[in-house]
């Protein structure tokens, strides 16, 4: 635990927050969504749009955190207008409104991403990089595990009332924004000289400064994120087969706690057997876990489903951003976090879209099948990258 310091802890616990508020909704976000009129294949659009939002601002955050030698200011803005934007979903339900709204939301994800990564990845040792970020992963996940259990509970008193969710959300997000009042920014290593203006679309030419290892690496993750959907159809899945809404968010929520238990051990081991091996292990169990969607039948297969994907999340999200900044240089961490990121939520926009659009024309045996063979593909191809 010596690697885990006290703006580790705090950012962790910022997160913890941050993560009840807003997996307090996102079971209950494509339910809602369809009560007020909205079609699965507008579903993907609105979560497409979203996600780029947050990749196209990502990348740009990024950079203005790098060459202004400021993290904890984009931190507190990006947590502050996800907080604001949660209620204003509940307030009106015109289309307009709700992607604006949707659309604020990611974008305070976006302004805040690689800052603060870039902040947890200066605070850890180069080899304690996998635990740090497993631990970050762990309190983010616990925060997705309690959310959807508190809307459960109310849910299981006030079935289908979805809008006072979202008034609730706006109670831990204040306490997340709270908590980063209590984090400083330090002194940076390489501040830079002088400061320049930030151009929206500099962020792109990090991609000719970056390594051949970087490179191959964002190709492969970029090449599986044009596959691998928003997580809403994973909920929209287990509705088609059947269920009620009590048990979709209680799976959900077994998936969430299943990632907040494995996430820090599975950072731990990443460190010493090495980001790569632990990076494809969780491709294998996403491959295994979409084809199995396409074919599964039965609560207790669902069940196991997730309890896999709880095990992907934990080999694969904080161990990819462990691995690019082991990567990069440490005065372009930042840019390097926020490249990555922006460009894996372009692809989630097609994504979604695309697995929207092929859902409502096809069905969703195709958009789970497709994405699992894709997840072995890249394992493939990535298995040939050098060990981090």
């Amino acid at each position: 635990m010596k690697a885990i310091t006290r703006t580790i802890f705090i950012l962790s616990l910022v997160s913890l927050f941050n993560d009840v508020a807003s997996e307090m909704l996102l079971p209950i976000m494509p339910l809602y969504l369809k009560t007020i009129g909205f079609s699965v294949f507008l579903i993907g659009i609105l979560e497409g749009l979203a996600e780029a939002t947050s990749s196209l601002s990502k990348g740009y955050f990024g950079k203005i955190s790098d060459n202004s030698g400021k993290r904890m200011p984009l931190v507190r803005w990006g947590y502050a207008l996800s907080m604001a934007s949660k209620p204003m979903m509940g307030l009106l339900t015109y289309p307009v409104w709700i992607f604006f709204s949707r659309t604020m939301d990611r974008l305070g994800k976006g302004v805040r991403t690689a800052a603060r990564d870039a902040i947890l990845s200066d605070e850890s040792e180069h080899g304690d990089r996998g635990k740090v970020f497993g631990f970050n992963r762990a309190f983010d996940t616990l925060g997705a595990t309690i959310g959807p259990a508190l809307a459960c509970v109310f849910l299981y008193f006030h079935h289908g009332q979805y809008r006072p969710l979202f008034y609730f959300s706006f109670f831990p997000g204040i306490v997340a924004v709270f908590l980063t009042f209590l984090v400083k920014d330090k002194e940076q290593e390489h501040t830079p000289s002088e400061k320049k203006r930030v151009h929206f679309f500099a962020q792109f030419k990090y991609w000719k400064d970056s390594s051949p290892t970087y490179k191959k690496l964002l190709s492969g993750l970029l090449f599986f994120a044009l596959f691998n959907s928003a997580d809403a159809f994973l909920i929209l899945k287990l509705k088609e087969s059947g269920m009620g809404d009590i048990m979709v968010i209680v799976i959900y929520v077994f998936y969430n706690l299943v990632y907040a238990l494995a996430s820090f051990p599975i950072g731990i081991l990443a460190d010493r057997v090495g980001l790569k091996p632990m990076l494809l292990a969780g491709l294998v169990i996403f491959g295994i876990v979409y084809s199995g969607m396409a074919f599964a039948q039965g609560t207790v297969m669902y069940v196991v489903l997730f309890l896999l994907y709880g095990l992907y999340y934990a080999c694969t999200e904080g161990i990819s951003k462990a691995w690019v900044s082991k990567i990069s240089n440490k005065k372009d961490t930042a840019t390097a976090i926020g490249f990555f990121s922006g460009m894996q939520s372009i692809a989630a926009l097609l994504s979604s879209t695309i697995a929207g659009f092929v859902w409502y024309q096809f069905g969703s045996f195709y958009v789970f099948l497709i994405a699992g063979v894709v997840a072995f593909i890249t394992c493939i191809y990535l298995s040939f990258i050098k060990q981090a």
